[in-house]
């Protein structure tokens, strides 16, 4: 009988090289692909079929091919062993960095390169890291001096070019001195002391002192000096990040007003506001008067920004920063909280009536638009009012209920809103809702149904939406539109939407096992999930731990939040693509679309706006918005689904004018997965 090794050596080569961790491939010298791994397939994102046809020297970076070429010809001119380092470029573009290594075999009198390829991208990522470190110690405005800990001197060893241009000296003049040689004499010995005994105590510390430069100028140096230990858990240099921080104790006198107020209005910033305010509720208490908190938030001021730029948004900023000056009292405050956020507190208030005249004339002067380079910007705003003894009897009482005020009036179409006892029953209610949502995550209390997607034509399943539903213990079965506002607000919506995109998937996966292997179930998501760095690389996890191949996972988003975002829009689309999921459009023309934008993210599906489809009446009529989105669809090679549709006219409506598919109650309610799953037995469809 065969010995192990035999057993072993008789293995067929093909049957090995799936197994190695790289890729691995065998060459003729004209670059001839005739044996491969699945690996190469996975890295060059490329079928069989198509590695059997294709040259080696074309999927390399246009850079790499040349040398590549002339290693692998001297390669088998002279058996020398190959090794280099390549990109290999995927046909989506994407580039791997991989470390070739190969030799020339002779087998059966024709001569071949067996080689392998190892994906470096670690390396190279920690080569970046690297050179990312030095070129930050380099390019950073605090000096940098380690030393070493050796004895009392405590020698230097290094020193950035930011210490040379603060101290004046070059690296050559002070490496292998003690730091010491710049103190300045006669100053700090408080300060120096301190230093000593942290060294001698091998611990961190932060002084402020004064040293000398090499011109002889004295300045002040900030310093803070950290232990660095080895392997072996010893201190054997010392960090100092050293700080110049002699302009800032040269402007002492400025400092006062650069804490407390914003640089880029001038206007009290949110630590003097709240000082402000609490000596103005003090001193309301004492004398039994009204104060007045009002927050202002700019409407559509990220709509500025992208329009204009961000230059023209400081200058809103600054103009209204003034006229909301221009509006109150000397005595009143005036504060920047954030961004376009900005809160007044109006003092000795006579009664809630004068509080309304001052903040009505406040809202008209925000009315005016802003000139900006040739330009006029519309400027408008929400304002949320509410009164200290009324409304709240702290600071941070008083700033809630206008913030509450605020968002009402934002919610309404603007204007001005005062804080009322309904609101405050609302955000009680707000917050119930929340409570109620997390024991809906820990009871298990959402649950999914699925909408079947119609062929227009033959009548069969195309696929599913997912639809979220709430069984509360109370209200019975809730729909979205009950709370996830809410959730989305409360960010409980990303745990929530990881739980239906958890039940999406393993009805997904059901309905393969089902032998329905081509019926894509499709999602809802919001921003706050889609935007979150983790989302797509969970979708990836997901389909691979479902068994989901590309195609069976459908994202749906709004056009217009897409539209509003369109560098996210771009990234999302592409990186969607790259782990099997498609992008699907929803309320496709419900406002503006941007049809070059569409055709940018390489959009293979979209969905009709309900209001569209609900236009079309009894005989077909009021439909010419709904045909003119089918129009542009097909003319993009797109997909389009009708949703919500509901009557017959709108099915035949739709089918006479091209629309791909359809969903609504018209043909089916959301229905369980046991009933889905019955829905297909009954139509016998196959896919």
């Amino acid at each position: 009988a065969p010995s192990e090794s035999e057993r072993l050596g008789a293995t067929a080569l093909k049957d090995v090289v799936d197994l190695l961790p790289g890729t691995f491939y065998i060459l003729n010298p004209e670059g001839r692909i005739l044996m491969w791994n699945h690996n190469l397939e996975r890295v060059c994102e490329m079928m069989p079929e198509e590695l059997a046809t294709a040259n080696a020297f074309e999927m390399l970076d246009a850079r790499d091919r040349v040398e590549f070429a002339d290693k692998v010809h001297r390669m088998f001119e002279d058996n020398t062993e190959l090794e280099m380092e390549v990109d290999y470029v995927a046909r989506s573009g994407r580039e791997t960095p991989v470390l070739l290594r190969g030799a020339r075999i002779d087998c059966t009198g024709g001569q071949y390169l067996f080689g392998m390829g190892i994906d470096i991208s670690r390396r190279r990522a920690h080569e970046r890291q690297l050179n990312l470190y030095k070129r930050a110690l380099n390019a950073a405005s605090n000096g940098v001096i380690i030393a070493h800990n050796g004895g009392a001197d405590h020698p230097i060893e290094y020193v950035n070019p930011a210490f040379e241009r603060i101290t004046g000296y070059g690296a050559d003049e002070v490496i292998g001195r003690d730091s010491r040689f710049m103190a300045a004499p006669g100053m700090d010995a408080d300060e120096r002391s301190r230093m000593r005994q942290a060294l001698h105590a091998q611990r961190s510390v932060h002084v402020v002192m004064r040293n000398l430069r090499k011109n002889g100028e004295v300045f002040w140096n900030d310093l803070h000096i950290t232990p660095v230990h080895d392997d072996n858990g010893q201190v054997s240099h010392f960090v100092g990040i050293l700080v110049d921080v002699t302009a800032s104790k040269q402007r002492a006198d400025r400092l006062e007003h650069e804490v407390n107020h914003d640089s880029l209005t001038g206007l009290a910033n949110r630590t003097l506001m709240w000082d402000r305010l609490d000596h103005a509720v003090h001193l309301a208490q004492r004398h039994q008067t009204l104060v007045a908190a009002v927050l202002i938030d700019l409407d559509n001021f990220k709509a500025i920004n992208d329009t204009f730029g961000h230059d023209a948004g400081d200058a809103v900023l600054k103009v209204v920063a003034r006229r909301l000056q221009a509006t109150v009292r000397d005595s009143d405050t005036v504060a920047r909280m954030s961004g376009d956020e900005f809160v007044m507190v109006l003092v000795d208030q006579p009664s809630l009536r004068f509080t309304l005249r001052m903040v009505e004339r406040v809202r008209r002067a925000l009315t005016m638009p802003v000139a900006f380079r040739g330009s006029e910007i519309p400027v408008g705003a929400s304002l949320g009012v509410a009164a200290f003894p009324h409304d709240g009897h702290t600071p941070a009482d008083l700033v809630r209920a206008a913030d509450m005020a605020m968002y009402r009036a934002k919610n309404t179409g603007g204007g001005v809103h005062f804080y009322s006892s309904e609101m405050r029953l609302a955000s009680e209610a707000r917050a119930s809702l929340a409570g109620s949502m997390k024991s809906a995550l820990d009871d298990d209390e959402l649950f999914l149904l699925f909408q079947p997607r119609m062929d227009a034509r033959s009548g069969k399943v195309r696929g599913f939406e997912a639809l979220l539903r709430w069984r509360h213990p109370v209200n019975g079965v809730m729909l979205p539109a009950a709370f996830l506002a809410e959730a989305e607000e409360s960010g409980q919506i990303v745990e929530i939407g990881n739980r239906v995109l958890d039940q999406a998937c393993a009805f997904a996966r059901d309905l393969r096992h089902a032998g329905y292997t081509a019926l894509p179930v499709a999602v809802n998501v919001s921003h706050r999930e889609y935007s979150r760095p983790t989302f797509i690389a969970g979708i990836a996890e997901r389909m691979s731990r479902y068994g989901l191949p590309p195609g069976t996972i459908e994202i749906e988003i709004p056009e217009a939040d897409l539209i509003r975002n369109p560098g996210l829009g771009r990234d999302l689309a592409a990186q969607l693509r790259d782990v099997g999921a498609m992008l699907s459009i929803d309320q496709f023309g419900r406002g503006i679309s941007d049809l070059n934008f569409l055709q940018q993210l390489s959009v293979r599906q979209v969905k009709l706006s309900k209001a569209a489809v609900h236009n079309i009446a009894d005989h077909g009529r009021g439909g010419s918005l709904a045909k003119a989105l089918i129009d542009i669809g097909r003319n993009l090679d797109i997909t389009v689904v009708g949703e919500a549709v509901e009557t017959e006219a709108q099915v035949e409506f739709l089918r006479n004018h091209g629309c791909d598919q359809m969903q609504g109650q018209w043909f089916s309610e959301p229905l369980s997965a046991d009933a889905a799953r019955h829905l297909l037995a009954q139509r016998q469809h196959t896919a």
